[in-house]
């Protein structure tokens, strides 16, 4: 297990932590010891109690906050329930995305047979909705650059819309049929995230440089 001083915490103040979490690192801890290493697992040795606001994907890279008391985790996890977050992905599509940005609201749901995979489902699933925005038009390039922005926050809800158009996320093995061993990592990256401070009510702004 890696000693909890190699949490990379972007800011920190009394009341929560930003954390740039590497990709292929759990958020919270899984079942079994040999799960227990994760971002809040670290974050409760550091600061001595640690609660998860939010929760990226495994294979996610980027920015995570974690409440150091349980109001602070009340008062953040409102912010994001009632959408006050402004999040922001970087990714990279297979392939080369013709149009320049677009929206997709397309339902989710488990696909329990295959779990955690999600499916849309247009009867079942719950509303999902993601805009998103091309980053680069170098034809030269066999994939495409963008930025995601999730309006909810449904489980894979990126991965399966990015998908729905052809072009799934570059080394996603859940969703994308081209994936191969060879590919290292999940070229998904929560890039940015604004709120207002739960406290101190300041506009915060923060950013975590993509890796890829």
């Amino acid at each position: 297990m890696q000693t909890p001083d190699l949490l990379n915490i972007l800011y920190e103040d009394e009341w929560f932590a930003v954390i740039n979490k590497p990709a292929n690192f759990l958020s919270v801890p899984g079942r079994g010891e040999a799960k227990i290493d994760s971002v809040t697992h670290r974050a409760g040795i550091i600061f001595g109690e640690a609660h998860a606001v939010h929760r990226l994907d495994f294979a996610t890279s980027g920015l995570i906050l974690v409440a150091k008391t349980l109001e602070c985790h009340k008062r953040l996890s409102a912010h994001f329930r009632e959408r006050r977050v402004q999040k922001e992905y970087r990714a990279i599509l297979r392939g080369q995305v013709i149009a320049t940005e677009g929206v997709i609201s397309k339902p989710l749901i488990c696909d329990w047979p295959n779990r955690p995979r999600q499916i849309i489902h247009k009867e079942w699933g719950k509303s999902a909705t993601t805009r998103w925005k091309k980053l680069s038009d170098n034809s030269e390039s066999k994939h495409s650059r963008v930025a995601l922005f999730p309006i909810t926050g449904r489980s894979h809800q990126l991965r399966v819309h990015m998908q729905s158009m052809s072009h799934p996320i570059l080394g996603d093995e859940f969703y994308d049929s081209l994936c191969c061993p060879d590919d290292k990592r999940l070229h998904l990256h929560a890039y940015r995230l604004e709120f207002t401070h739960p406290f101190t009510h300041a506009w915060l702004k923060f950013v975590a440089v993509c890796p890829f």
